[in-house]
């Protein structure tokens, strides 16, 4: 079944049939006249859209993807053996929150019940770097969370439920994956010993994106966001299977969450998109404060998280498309349509692609 943003076959047909004629018009329209430089971009860029939409279905739907996984797993366990970065664990009244640094630069992670020795993983993406902490802790694996489909996310789910044969998977139905035992929907919990973890919809990323929310009231501590790839440390993640309007309405539900909730993200990005938040919003001084601390901690290969969901608030331009301050650096955009949502959306956008411009320099 296609889901949200992937086009109809019909669509297929029409745009590889308009691809043919752009190429044939290019062919035969003299050299250096307005139409052809025109039609040269044009075809260029429906050129990626159709080479990304084929990769990434390859990547989603077909073994290459784990094939390619696979080798990523490879490089980054040749080039990593600790690991990409050092992390620290936080401990709160008899729960313990384990960052895993896995890949080149995804992070997986452990939620321990420090009494009753039970441990949840979320996006346990390199089962031997993620068993290697289980047993360092001496806790039972009972449930993997995973965010999401994709392999950086998924890919030790079939290695560990073998190797604890009691752990169940949890995730969305809607997308696809590997070895999901049980399915989880929008505001659904996962209950673990003291460990009470709500599953949220955020759909953009992928149509089943899931995050989920560790409730600090049993612990009498902070509540814990397992963002997976929806939201970053001053970033987000991009639409895959979305358009602007619903990761904007994902994101809305992130900030409807407490400013004292811990962020502990999928990926280390943090540099990257503090750099990125500067071009956009140059005079933010809580943005250059946490650029400061976050390179002195790259510095010494030491990781970024957890931040606070009040701290994202104020430096993350994603988070703040409702704010003038960025709406006037941004300047104008397509103009007043009447509707806060659909012009937060177009914000959204052009934040993305400022974004993918600035990584490409």
């Amino acid at each position: 079944m296609a889901w949200q943003g992937w086009p109809a076959p019909w669509q297929w047909v029409a745009g590889c049939w308009l691809f043919l004629v752009l190429v044939l018009v290019l062919l035969v329209s003299p050299r250096g006249c307005r139409v052809r430089r025109g039609l040269r971009g044009l075809l260029m860029a429906h050129s990626q859209r159709l080479l990304f939409r084929i990769g990434y279905s390859l990547y989603t739907r077909t073994w290459l993807g784990y094939l390619f996984y696979r080798q990523q797993l490879r490089r980054a366990r040749n080039r990593y053996p600790k690991g990409h970065s050092k992390t620290q664990p936080r401990l709160f009244n008899g729960v313990k929150v384990l960052p895993i640094p896995v890949l080149s630069d995804n992070y997986s992670y452990l939620i321990i019940d420090t009494q009753a020795q039970l441990a949840v993983a979320v996006d346990p993406s390199d089962p031997r770097a993620v068993q290697a902490s289980i047993e360092k802790e001496g806790v039972t694996l009972v449930a993997i969370l995973c965010t999401h489909k994709h392999w950086d996310h998924s890919g030790g789910n079939r290695d560990l439920s073998r190797r604890h044969r009691d752990c169940r998977v949890y995730g969305s139905p809607q997308d696809g994956i590997p070895y999901l035992t049980h399915p989880l929907c929008h505001q659904d919990v996962v209950s673990v010993g003291r460990l009470q973890i709500r599953a949220l919809a955020t759909p953009g990323h992928t149509q089943g994106h899931l995050v989920y929310l560790l409730d600090g009231e049993p612990y009498k501590g902070p509540s814990c966001l397992f963002s997976g790839d929806l939201l970053f440390l001053s970033g987000c993640g991009r639409t895959f299977e979305g358009n602007a309007e619903t990761m904007l309405s994902s994101l809305d539900t992130v900030l409807g969450l407490g400013d004292d909730t811990l962020l502990w993200p999928g990926h280390e990005y943090a540099e990257e998109n503090l750099g990125f938040a500067g071009v956009v919003e140059p005079e933010n001084l809580a943005r250059e404060r946490k650029m400061q601390w976050v390179q002195r901690q790259r510095l010494e290969r030491k990781g970024t998280c957890p931040s606070t969901l009040g701290e994202e608030r104020s430096y993350n331009p994603f988070l703040r498309t409702h704010c003038l301050a960025l709406q006037e650096a941004l300047g104008p955009g397509p103009g007043p349509t009447g509707d806060d949502d659909c012009s937060r959306a177009q914000l959204l956008e052009e934040l993305r692609r400022l974004k993918d411009m600035h990584k490409s320099k």
